[in-house]
């Protein structure tokens, strides 16, 4: 699947002559949704739980901050964050990660086949500000640190395995990460204003024990063509990664990250952007940019954690904005999917699809409080596209 152009759709109910800019490249116009609608149709009245969602979808809180997960005796972590699910025999797990410093880390919860709550525990701890991270395809949690010279640590989503430090994968502030089984390496970001883009390459596939980090290098321009080179110092000190190799390419605050298909989707949250790079010929390009959308008629804003579906589908969380989460399809329709009222003082994180499809999970990392006490884990089921 190739996704190109997605500024062309972006305005709902908006015009081709809102978008302009060089993107279009002589690309054909594709009419965007009705406005507020998108593939699942128009977003409904708040639910029990402030949700607004399409018709057909319901949602259900599975956990809360400071408070035991239903149906265990385990107390869930504050400020929930970045997460992805884990297949489990006829059920799945959900990680999370704890963005609060000191002792951030990470938890799981695990479900039954009709997703019943069955346990909920603790695979990481001793950590500071986990944010994001990412799925590998050996089935363990990258969970990264969002501090100067922050670390990755690998973890056991069954919580059997103690977590390990893989410090092979560089020293920055890490944000997320995405695995690319085709070229076997391991992709990253960096939430700095003029963070990297770096893709992390094991010895041996399946081991990120040692490796070599590389960073992407390219123009200033809004697209192009990219290359790697190697990081002199993966650790950091004294001189940052990001300020190492001449010519690597800045970006504003990297969030979250998302490979499928030869392509990898990451978002850029200081400038609002969603970028796209096309492994097979090594071209970058933008995807989403909301400064490029007529006033007031930008679908996404506050990027931040990404996931896709089965369907080809891209949802996208956003850190303020309206409180929502995006889709963006394939045929380069943006829309809101979801929206949550009453916590604008949250972000929404961690979206994450359970092994079948069928239910998305996410959270609002402060709920209405404001607080990192006062996180929210919820799930959302219904006839999501195949």
């Amino acid at each position: 699947m190739e996704r190109r152009n997605l500024l062309r759709a972006a305005v709902l109910g908006g015009s081709a002559a809102a978008l302009g800019g060089s993107l279009w490249r002589g690309a054909a116009y594709a009419a965007p949704a009705q406005p507020g609608t998108g593939p699942y149709g128009a977003l409904g009245s708040p639910d029990a739980n402030g949700i607004r969602l399409p018709s057909g979808f319901t949602s259900r809180v599975i956990a809360r901050s400071g408070q035991r997960v239903t149906g265990t005796s385990y107390t869930w972590h504050n400020a929930p964050d970045g997460g992805a699910c884990y297949a489990d025999g006829s059920g799945w797990i959900y990680v999370s990660n704890s963005e609060i410093n000191p002792s951030g880390g990470a938890s799981a919860v695990k479900f039954s086949s009709t997703g019943t709550v069955t346990s909920a525990y603790r695979i990481l701890s001793g950590t500071r500000t986990n944010c994001a991270g990412g799925k590998t395809p050996w089935n363990t949690w990258l969970s990264c640190e969002e501090v100067s010279l922050g670390y990755v640590f690998e973890t056991d989503p069954w919580g059997v395995k103690a977590a390990v430090r893989r410090d092979a994968m560089g020293r920055f502030k890490h944000e997320a990460a995405a695995a690319d089984p085709v070229r076997k390496v391991v992709y990253l970001t960096e939430d700095e204003t003029n963070g990297r883009f770096y893709r992390f390459v094991p010895a041996t596939w399946g081991d990120l024990s040692s490796g070599t980090l590389q960073v992407m290098v390219a123009g200033s321009a809004t697209s192009g063509s990219f290359t790697w080179a190697n990081v002199p110092d993966p650790d950091g000190s004294p001189t940052a990664t990001r300020s190492q190799v001449s010519g690597s390419k800045s970006f504003n605050g990297g969030e979250g990250c998302h490979y499928a298909d030869d392509t990898v989707w990451f978002t850029t949250k200081g400038d609002n952007r969603v970028w796209q790079l096309n492994l097979t010929n090594s071209t970058y390009e933008l995807a989403y940019d909301d400064s490029l959308v007529s006033s007031g008629t930008a679908p996404l804003t506050g990027v931040d954690n990404i996931t896709g579906s089965s369907s080809g589908d891209l949802f996208v969380a956003e850190d303020g904005g309206n409180m929502e989460i995006c889709v963006i399809t394939p045929n380069d329709v943006i829309a809101p999917f979801l929206r949550i009222d009453g916590q604008s003082g949250s972000e929404i994180t961690g979206p994450a699809f359970s092994p079948d499809g069928r239910r998305l999970y996410f959270s609002s990392q402060r709920g209405t409080s404001g607080s990192s006490s006062g996180g929210i884990t919820y799930e959302v089921t219904g006839p999501f596209r195949a």
